[in-house]
């Protein structure tokens, strides 16, 4: 699929990979960490591993040579998916918590609650509608294209 949001959940969509990210975006790059962070069957664990691994969102590096041990380092593309680990946090708290948030995004000096919020770079305003939308890229198919006219006709002046 040419869309932005399959071929991400095609990469991260599995719910253990996202956890490992987590984790890595927490610190951890051992498999032994993984591994008591979140109680995974080893073969399941090496399947994420290598699978984030394939899709270049953690880079493998031997740390031992006896015994052989390797460490799974975030890359680049991996860093950048922390602001949808927040994202998915506040969603989680906001909607899914009904005894209150176990985990809050904080300021890191003063422990004051913050709100995460997606914001357009060049402008620093809320990415909300009305005020944006979504809109064909230049590689988008034609069927994109249709389904995003379509889309814009139904949900013109409607928040998404």
């Amino acid at each position: 699929m040419d869309c932005p949001i399959a071929r991400s959940l095609d990469r991260v969509g599995e719910w253990w990979s996202i956890l490992i990210l987590r984790d890595a975006l927490g610190g951890m790059t051992r498999f032994e960490e993984f591994q008591k962070s979140l109680a995974i069957a080893p073969n399941m664990l090496t399947r994420r591993l290598t699978a984030l691994v394939e899709a270049g969102m953690l880079e493998k590096r031997r740390y031992s040579t006896r015994p052989p041990r390797d460490e799974y380092v975030l890359t680049e593309r991996g860093r950048d998916f922390r602001p949808v680990l927040l994202s998915l946090l506040a969603f989680g708290n906001r909607h899914f918590a009904p005894e209150g948030a176990s985990v809050a995004v904080v300021d890191a000096k003063t422990g004051v609650p913050a709100e995460p919020l997606l914001i357009d770079r060049l402008t620093g305003r809320p990415l909300a509608s009305p005020d944006y939308d979504l809109a064909a890229g230049p590689a988008a198919t034609e069927a994109t294209k249709a389904r995003l006219a379509a889309r814009s006709a139904r949900l013109l002046g409607s928040d998404i």
